[in-house]
């Protein structure tokens, strides 16, 4: 079996951070692709971001056409539905796969993301897939993706003070880290809390190795159906859809 891991950001320090997170809970016979897109942001954090992800995304899922299964390892769930269009190939976003995890492990669920900018994109993502009755929050540390990865960053601090808050105040019975880039603090903070603190790769790498075990396809009726052949123009007229399975 073959799992892509697909970072849409460009940033090629937490595409391996995402590869180690996976290959800790991934099978002995899975093998663990993870790619770094070429063009793009250096980090995803909001709406616009995302639009200048999303043809680079696409680009990796073609280049990697080898994959049984691919991950996208941004918690905003970015470009989840458009990838979803193109391949009949499980597509799982973490954001999307976090919250599945979360409501098999507890009643409720706190979403703790980064930055403020991204609660609104995680509040709809919770709607849209009907977690919004068990999610009692989605807060922000106000840090900013990049700041994760530096030693002398207070980030784990902010985040055992908000999950302190989220346990008291929203009476959360499970923590739902909102960053690919928290995957690293998951264990830790689980054993301080004593209650499941959920990351979204590896919770992604459990559920993809599932789905294509149970041979299981994404649907291609409705939304999901293959994009109708047409012509794309200028700068996108290699974004035209090219069917691979």
């Amino acid at each position: 079996m073959i799992i892509c891991i697909i970072n849409p950001n460009t940033t090629k320090s937490m595409t391996e951070k995402m590869e180690i997170a996976s290959k800790k809970v991934a099978s002995n016979d899975t093998k663990i692709i993870a790619t770094t897109p070429k063009n793009g942001p250096e980090s995803i954090e909001g709406y616009y971001d995302e639009v200048f992800c999303t043809p680079s995304l696409i680009e990796e899922v073609y280049l990697n056409k080898e994959a049984d299964a691919f991950i996208i390892g941004c918690f905003d769930d970015t470009g989840l539905d458009a990838v979803r269009t193109i391949t009949s190939k499980p597509v799982l976003g973490i954001g999307d796969s976090s919250f599945h995890v979360a409501s098999l492990l507890a009643g409720s669920f706190s979403v703790i993301t980064t930055l403020e900018v991204s609660v609104p994109i995680l509040k709809n993502n919770i709607l849209k897939r009907g977690f919004d009755r068990i999610c009692v929050n989605v807060s922000s540390v106000n840090v900013p993706v990049l700041e994760l990865e530096k030693e002398d960053s207070n980030s784990l601090l902010l985040l055992e003070e908000e999950i302190d808050r989220s346990i008291n105040h929203d009476k959360a019975e499970s923590i739902v880290l909102g960053c690919a880039g928290m995957s690293e603090f998951a264990e830790q903070l689980e054993k301080k809390f004593s209650l499941p603190v959920i990351e979204g790769i590896s919770s992604a790498t459990i559920l993809a190795e599932g789905l294509v075990r149970m041979k299981k396809n994404t649907t291609k009726r409705g939304g999901y159906s293959y994009p109708r052949s047409k012509t794309y123009s200028g700068i996108y007229k290699s974004s035209q859809f090219k069917k691979f399975d």
